[in-house]
């Protein structure tokens, strides 16, 4: 198998986490891809026409594409129910959350385009700030949340890592560890995780 991936990119890291705890990481190429807005890449819209990482090449040239369903793929291979509950009520309280950190995830991306790739004259700062305003009141559900740190390793907690680890990366002053210290103390916890570790986003 391949992926394509960017060491920048949190959904990116949301696989590379996933397939280390699987024990799947040996089986893996990565790939690395540059995707950056308004700029082409023909060749990587050949393999994904809306030029969004990660997307898994299988031996037989299939593609999976987005991160939660990389992951699932990954589970099932790795005899499934291990990141992502096989039923009941966690499994759908589990799917939830993490829908909800990938959309925190897309609109901490747009604001990044927003306010760093867009040109000045052309950005808009409502938008960016309302954009801000849905990933920090994300933060604070999940602040209120009591068992991110007493249940097994699952894919929210994969994906609330990233979102937290982007945080850090892109929008280093934005203060969620003073307004979350719950969440601070899970991120604390995790970073004890060689998986998250290792995939840690580059310092500049």
């Amino acid at each position: 198998m391949k992926l394509t991936f960017s060491a920048a990119s949190p959904f990116a890291r949301k696989v590379r986490i996933a397939a280390i705890e699987l024990g799947l990481i040996g089986k893996i190429e990565f790939m690395p891809a540059t995707v950056v807005p308004g700029t082409p890449n023909d060749d990587y819209s050949r393999i994904h026409p809306l030029k969004k990482l990660p997307v898994l090449i299988l031996d037989n040239g299939d593609i999976i594409v987005d991160s939660y369903v990389i992951v699932e793929y990954l589970d099932e291979l790795a005899g499934g129910g291990r990141l992502i509950p096989a039923s009941g009520p966690m499994r759908w309280k589990v799917k939830t959350e993490h829908s909800l950190l990938q959309g925190m995830l897309d609109s901490m991306l747009l604001c990044r385009y927003e306010t760093m790739v867009r040109p000045e004259p052309l950005r808009w700062k409502a938008w960016s700030d309302d954009h801000w305003n849905r990933a920090w009141l994300g933060m604070a559900r999940f602040e209120q949340q009591g068992d991110l740190m007493s249940r097994p390793f699952d894919i929210g907690m994969i994906g609330l890592t990233c979102v937290l680890g982007y945080a850090d990366f892109r929008f280093a002053d934005c203060g969620w560890r003073k307004a979350y210290p719950k969440l601070d103390a899970f991120y604390q916890k995790m970073l004890e995780r060689p998986s998250v570790k290792v995939s840690m986003p580059p310092l500049a």
